[in-house]
């Protein structure tokens, strides 16, 4: 076991089907939030490296664009066995340099596993067609063909998953990839690395690079032979991505930041409302762009959903999950905590109440304890800023009208959620929220067949479902005369 997991855990990038040290020389420390320790070090590249990736990916995009298919439904298939081989050993790796619970870690390789099998099934559907002429000696059809060399950048609270959804597509099509994992959960991208090696995946089709992002994403943005970047962050981040890319106009996949709402209506079911928010809010310790930002709820109903989301809070239990089975991780690094704190102390000088929670939890490790702020209110910093912690503010409201115009009164719009046993509220609400993702009655809907991305200031493009591979598509017209018809 413990001979498979080293293996999987490199401390080298990985360009054109070798394992290399930064040009520079230098390294990045690696620590688990959880104890504080150092777990290894990773590459600290930078602009030559960047551009030795891209180097690799744009010789093996010549040949691997004209690759078969079958062939490449069959890496896929095979990337996706690996994936699950290697469950157990690459969740500890997750839970080592990211500290959430070995469930949800386990959970998410299994949903890296489910975006690649998914992209191998849609990889035969990359259909053209044909259109009918009004020239009878003409003939109109539109193919597709891979853009070419993608670059995707990757965020620390999913560093499995997230890859998943840039790899899996760009493979299925025939691109190939230049990949820069967050620096603080590098491991898990380097794996991914790993596993591509494992499957017989061509040198130079994936490559993973870690370092200096600032450095890494200006090389990658101002390549030309760069054609498409794929980003999942912040949102200031990607803008400064989107201006770069503008340069080489290049195609562009955002998933930035998000501010969900969750409402909940006074016809809900309320125990079925805290397991939804639940699940919603305090998954991966709060630490995902669609987790639960602000809780709305209804008048009627307000105090006794107050009482029982305090009650499902404390009994939460946190600590470091490669010792225990616990509910809740650490929060990623000081500055995480630093801003958690700073909102739940902004919502308690504006007339918050603080029911549960509310401070640093003692120990070692960077952890938070979750936290219940009733009488919230859109005045507070916690209303418009994502909290990327385990804070929930209940704010309360009369009427529908009212609260769809509460959820929508922000920049973002990836995630909403709302509970009601109302037939016809399910339906106004949903179209009336203004989102790009949207549960009515559950707090978890990500899947690979379904389009994930979202409005506003949270993102352009989609992610998994069949237009998740158009993405990575383009599509050419082709006119042919002269048939003598």
């Amino acid at each position: 076991m413990a001979a498979d997991f080293e293996r999987l855990k490199h401390q080298k990038n990985f360009i054109g089907g070798q394992w290399v040290d930064a040009v520079g020389g230098g390294t990045i420390e690696v620590v688990n939030p959880a104890t504080l320790h150092s777990i290894g070090h990773v590459p600290d590249g930078g602009n030559q490296d960047a551009k030795n990736a891209v180097d690799a990916a744009a010789d093996a995009f010549d040949s691997f664009r004209h690759s078969g298919v079958t062939h490449r439904v069959n890496l896929l298939r095979d990337l996706h066995a690996a994936l699950m081989d290697n469950q157990a050993d690459l969740a500890r790796l997750l839970v080592e340099e990211q500290g959430k619970p070995m469930a949800e870690a386990k959970g998410e390789i299994a949903n890296s596993a489910a975006y690649t099998l998914w992209f191998a099934e849609e990889a035969r559907r990359a259909y053209g067609e044909t259109i009918p002429s009004p020239w009878p000696d003409r003939r109109i059809s539109v193919i597709t063909q891979p853009v070419g060399v993608i670059a995707a950048i990757t965020p620390w609270n999913f560093p499995s998953a997230m890859l998943a959804r840039k790899i899996a597509p760009a493979i299925a099509v025939g691109c190939t990839a230049v990949c820069k994992p967050s620096e603080l959960t590098p491991f898990s991208g380097l794996a991914w690395a790993a596993l591509c090696e494992d499957v017989g995946v061509p040198a130079g089709v994936v490559n993973v690079v870690t370092g200096d992002s600032s450095a890494i994403g200006k090389v990658w943005s101002a390549d030309e032979r760069v054609r498409k970047m794929t980003f999942t962050g912040s949102t200031r981040v990607g803008k400064i991505l989107l201006q770069q890319g503008a340069e080489t106009v290049k195609k562009m996949s955002m998933e930035l930041g998000g501010n969900a709402p969750f409402l909940v209506f006074d016809d809900a079911d309320i125990d079925k409302a805290i397991e939804a928010g639940m699940a919603a809010k305090y998954r991966n310790a709060g630490q995902t762009c669609v987790c639960t930002n602000r809780f709305y709820v209804q008048s009627g109903i307000y105090d006794a959903f107050v009482d029982k989301l305090v009650a499902a809070s404390e009994a939460l239990t946190a600590g470091n999950n490669l010792e225990g089975t616990h509910d809740q991780g650490p929060l990623i690094n000081e500055g995480a905590l630093e801003k958690v704190s700073d909102l739940v102390q902004d919502a308690r000088k504006k007339g918050g109440d603080i029911k549960t929670g509310g401070a640093r939890m003692d120990g070692d490790g960077i952890f938070y304890q979750p936290t219940v702020v009733a009488n919230a209110t859109q005045d507070m910093r916690i209303a418009r800023e994502e909290v990327f912690g385990p804070v929930a503010p209940v704010f309360k409201f009369e009427t529908e009208a009212e609260a769809i115009s509460m959820a929508n009164d922000t920049d973002f719009g990836l995630a909403a959620y709302f509970c009601t046993s109302d037939l016809g509220r399910s339906v106004r609400v949903a179209e009336a929220l203004d989102y790009g993702l949207v549960g009515i009655n559950e707090g978890v809907i990500a899947t690979p067949e379904a389009p994930f991305g979202g409005f506003k200031q949270s993102g352009l493009g989609r992610e998994g479902s069949r237009h998740g591979l158009d993405e990575y598509l383009e599509r050419k017209y082709i006119c042919t005369g002269g048939l003598g018809l």
